[in-house]
C-alpha cells in the first residue's frame, strides 16, 4: 500500500509535534518535512512535493493561504488541508475558493484530521462539521450581493426585452414615454455592467434575473 506523504507546517511547536508524532503512527502517511512558518514551508513543499499539505491558516512569514496562492499559481501538485483555531466563514469560503482541499478546526481529533489527508489525496474535499453551516451562509450572501438589485419596473423591461420587445413596443405596453422606456434601459445596462441589449439578457440569464 502506498503511504500518502505529508508535509506539516504550524508555529505553535507542541501541537505540530505532537501532529508529526500521531502521523508517524499510522502505517497509511508518512511525514516528509515540517516547518514552523509558512516562508519555510513554501520552498520545501516545492522540493518536497507531498501529497498533502497540512497548514495553519495564520503563519509568520507567510499565511497558510498566502502557501496555497502559490501552489495554486504554480500548479503544484500538493493539495492543502487547513487546521485553523478560527473558524471564520469567511475565511473559510476563501480558503475553499483557493482550491483548499480541506478545512478542519485545531480542536478535531487526530483520526478525523488523518482521515482528511487521507480523502484529500484521493482528491475529496473535507471540510469541519462546523464550518459547513457558514460556508453555506457565505455562498448564499456573496450570491445575493452578486446579484444586481433591480427596481420592479426593470425587471419588468428586462423580461420584455428578453422576450425580444423593441424600446418603442415596450412604451405602447406600458403606456410610457419612449424617453422614460430608454432611462430605465439606461439604468438597467449600468446596474449589469453593459451597454447593449443582448448583452444584459445574456448578463441576466447568468444571473438568474430570468428565471
Amino acid at each position: 500500500m502506498r503511504r500518502v506523504r505529508v508535509y506539516v507546517a504550524d508555529d505553535h511547536p507542541m501541537y505540530r509535534e505532537g501532529l508529526v508524532r500521531a502521523i508517524r503512527e499510522r502505517p497509511d502517511l508518512e511525514v516528509v518535512g515540517e516547518s514552523s512558518d509558512g516562508r519555510t514551508a513554501l520552498p520545501e513543499i516545492r522540493d518536497l512535493a507531498p501529497d498533502v499539505a497540512l497548514l495553519d491558516v495564520r503563519m509568520p512569514g507567510l499565511s497558510g493561504t498566502d502557501v496555497l496562492n502559490a501552489i495554486a499559481r504554480e500548479h503544484l501538485p500538493t493539495r492543502v488541508v487547513f487546521l485553523s483555531a478560527h473558524v471564520d466563514s469567511d475565511l473559510v469560503y476563501r480558503a475553499v475558493a483557493m482550491g483548499a482541499a480541506g478545512y478542519l478546526s485545531k480542536e478535531a481529533d487526530r483520526a478525523t484530521i488523518f482521515d482528511a489527508v487521507a480523502a484529500a489525496a484521493r482528491g475529496e474535499t473535507v471540510l469541519a462539521p462546523e464550518v459547513q453551516g457558514g460556508l453555506a451562509t457565505q455562498i448564499q450572501l456573496r450570491e445575493t450581493e452578486a446579484r444586481p438589485v433591480l427596481s420592479p419596473r426593470e425587471q419588468e423591461i428586462l423580461r420584455m426585452i428578453a422576450d425580444g420587445g423593441s424600446a418603442p413596443e415596450i412604451a405602447r405596453r406600458l403606456h410610457l414615454s419612449p424617453s422614460t422606456v430608454k432611462t430605465h434601459l439606461q439604468s438597467l445596462y449600468e446596474k449589469l455592467g453593459v451597454s447593449d441589449r443582448a448583452a444584459a439578457v445574456a448578463v441576466a440569464m447568468r444571473a438568474g434575473l430570468l428565471e
